[in-house]
């Protein structure tokens, strides 16, 4: 406890403290704080916690004080006594060093006038009671009235110091202003959409009308043309000159670097934005779309927005026959939905070797149902091009670097609903180009590399400008985005360490790469190099690099270990009938599904599946791996929770491990996901069983609703 001469010292500095707020708060215009006691100030943010906890401490005492369990109790009221007084005078301290700090320039606007007289409310409200607590006035109703305006007194001032220092509204924006829909490429203008976002992410909370560091703001046009007390921010067209980017780029550590160490700093793609939007004259009314397509300010912009808006297309023909699709899937062609519950089909044909016309010809039976068509690198001639043109609903085709001439491209004009024609690496015969203007749906066509000059592709768009013509690369002079690295590997699930295979076209790029999750880098990820060796379960996340060029997307690749496989395998309880693959064999023949749910290759059901797997010889199993999808725009989510089970044969079974996955959010996005289960084993195993449980009911924010989620997976791995 503190002695009653200390009590009366500090007492005598509470009345002291509270009459210089005052006279400040009167005078304060005209005090300058001495750049040696400038310190004092910035210690505002560091003491402000002491007050605060101290204070709520003698509000919870306070509020019970006349309970009559308490009246009486000496001990009570002496320590609530010297609470609030220990309160008070932390809070007064604690408003001189903010009411220094507020002096600094850069502190200005309403929030800092809220947050001042908010705060200064609590030291007088906090010496208020605390002198009147002996009074014979002082009641419960009174006490716990002003424990409670107190408390109401430091939340508010909280709310808007948090505002100072991070930015407006910083508490409650989640929940008033959640994030942000992206907007529309074909709507999104480039600073409002684009730039803008970017200031108020990583720059407005120091930049805004109430907090002017260096006397600038990035609140809106006006404010970034303005500047601050050094200068303009930028000069249109010169990025050289421009003194935000010499700020922006400068080393973390440095004094005037932006942001300051500490805050969110600015990513890779960011920082390309601000450089190529004031080398492209920094305009502030420019659409996304009005940039050419290839424009490196509109590919990274693209990155930050939402896809144009397409509608769904709505077909008028009933579903194929599920029996028929399976069976005409097989090694050299793949048949998948385009949607689920879609009727509409797409026919990916591969492997050229096995290639024959009569590969096209066995399609008949589902004509009616295929949208799209693959031949990419298929030796296709014109003579197949009338077995192509019975594909009445077809709207995509692709005959890229096939043995197409052109002369046969007049049988595509039957085709009312081709919208989209891809003939690149094709070498076309002038004589015939024009045969592609008769096909009236059209709407792209793609004909780089395909041997016509450009006074050829020009005399063809001329004849029908509705046609979107794609002729291939043409030198701007500005960077352009290198293509994903290339992955050499031909299996991905393994039993012995296998070599990691990446490789890029064009010369000179360095493949960086992670193995935690986390996009690489150009620094500070791992070189790719060959004989890099994978040795268990791997997500490797790959991206190429190179000096003058903007950075490739992320390329991602999954290896699986699979150290067991098991004599037999089957079903208690099965997957929906329509996603059965070739049966319980299917997750253990270590051929994965790919993103396509549709091709045959995954298993999956709307309810609990059960999964029995034995060994001849017992193993010793330390680790289960469900490799499922998560797709939530279809109503696939991860499992609810996996479940395995172990023993010596299936009437001795023992739980060794569940997993829940996180509760599914609208934000999910697609991924195909090893789940790793982890068994703690003292004995081998002989009999396995695993239990996946779907979503039983579907989050309130999917469209869908009534439905049950599926849950779907394609390969089992032991290990």
């Amino acid at each position: 406890m503190i002695k009653s001469s200390h009590k009366g010292f500090a007492e005598n500095l509470l009345f002291a403290l509270n009459i210089f707020i005052i006279f400040f708060l009167l005078f304060g215009d005209d005090i300058v704080i001495p750049q040696w006691l400038q310190p004092v100030g910035r210690v505002h943010p560091l003491i402000l916690h002491f007050p605060i906890v101290v204070l709520i401490m003698a509000m919870v005492l306070e509020f019970f004080r006349f309970k009559e369990r308490f009246n009486t109790e000496k001990l009570y009221h002496n320590f609530t006594t010297y609470l609030w007084l220990t309160g008070a005078l932390l809070a007064a301290i604690t408003a001189i060093m903010g009411l220094f700090l507020a002096k600094e320039p850069g502190y200005e606007g309403a929030t800092l006038q809220w947050h001042k007289w908010v705060g200064v409310s609590i030291v007088f409200v906090s010496t208020i009671i605390y002198w009147s607590r002996t009074a014979g006035w002082y009641n419960a109703t009174i006490a716990r009235c002003g424990a409670g305006l107190v408390v109401v007194c430091i939340i508010v001032t909280g709310h808007f110091g948090a505002d100072l220092t991070h930015g407006e509204n910083f508490i409650l924006a989640p929940v008033w202003h959640p994030e942000k829909e992206k907007v529309s490429i074909s709507k999104a203008l480039v600073f409002q959409d684009v730039i803008e976002p970017v200031f108020e992410s990583k720059c407005t909370s120091c930049h805004n009308p109430d907090k002017t560091k260096g006397g600038l703001m990035l609140i809106d046009e006006k404010s970034v043309l303005k500047g601050g007390k050094d200068g303009k921010l930028f000069v249109a067209g010169q990025p050289q000159l421009s003194l935000l980017l010499q700020r922006i780029h400068l080393p973390e550590g440095e004094k005037k670097h932006m942001p300051p160490s500490g805050k969110p700093q600015l990513t890779a793609d960011e920082l390309n934005l601000l450089y190529l939007w004031i080398k492209e004259n920094a305009e502030f009314k420019k659409k996304v779309i009005d940039l050419p397509a290839n424009d490196s300010l509109r590919v990274i912009a693209a990155t930050f927005l939402k896809p144009a808006e397409d509608t769904e297309e709505q077909y008028d023909f009933a579903a194929a026959d599920e029996k028929q699709i399976k069976k005409l899937n097989n090694n050299y062609r793949v048949i998948y939905e385009i949607a689920r519950e879609s009727p509409a089909l797409g026919v990916n044909i591969y492997n050229k070797k096995n290639y024959q016309p009569k590969i096209l010809e066995e399609l008949n039976s589902i004509k009616k149902q295929v949208v799209s068509l693959d031949l990419n690198k298929m030796p296709v001639k014109d003579a197949e091009l009338k077995t192509i043109a019975q594909f009445e609903n077809l709207r995509t085709l692709n005959l890229n670097f096939t043995d197409i001439t052109g002369s046969g491209l007049k049988e595509l004009a039957a085709l009312k609903h081709l919208k989209t024609l891809s003939l690149t690496g094709t070498k076309l015969n002038p004589n015939t180009v024009n045969q592609i203007s008769k096909l009236k749906s059209l709407t792209k066509v793609s004909l780089w590399d395909t041997g016509l000059t450009d006074a050829e592709i020009s005399e063809l768009q001329k004849s029908d400008k509705k046609i979107d013509i794609i002729k291939g690369f043409k030198d701007d002079g500005k960077p352009i985005k290198l293509n994903t690295p290339q992955v050499n590997n031909t299996a991905f699930v393994f039993t012995k360490p296998t070599p990691l295979q990446l490789s890029h076209p064009i010369k000179g790029v360095e493949i960086r790469y992670t193995t935690d999750g986390k996009d690489p880098d150009s620094v500070k990820s791992m070189l790719y190099k060959p004989g890099t060796m994978i040795v268990q379960n791997t997500n490797i996340k790959a991206k190429a690099y190179k000096s003058g060029w903007i950075g490739s997307d992320v390329t991602q690749i999954n290896f699986y270990k699979s150290a067991y496989t098991p004599d037999s395998i089957s079903f208690a309880s099965g997957p929906n009938e329509k996603y059965s693959a070739d049966g319980a064999k299917s997750l253990i023949d270590k051929d994965l599904g790919g993103t396509n749910f549709g091709n045959g290759k995954w298993i999956a059901s709307q309810k609990d599946m059960e999964i029995y797997m034995l060994f001849a010889n017992p193993v010793n199993l330390h680790m289960v791996t469900l490799n499922c999808m998560r797709n939530t725009g279809s109503q696939i989510f991860l499992p609810v929770a996996i479940e395995i089970w172990g023993g010596a044969n299936k009437s001795h079974l023992k739980l060794l491990s569940t997993v829940k996955p996180p509760a599914p959010l609208k934000k999910d996005p697609f991924i195909v996901k090893g789940m790793d289960c982890k068994l703690e084993v003292t004995r081998p195993l002989s009999c396995v069983k695993i239990v996946v449980k779907p979503v039983q009911k579907l989050p309130k924010w999917d469209t869908v609703k009534k439905q049950q989620g599926w849950v779907f997976m394609d390969e089992i791995f032991l290990n």
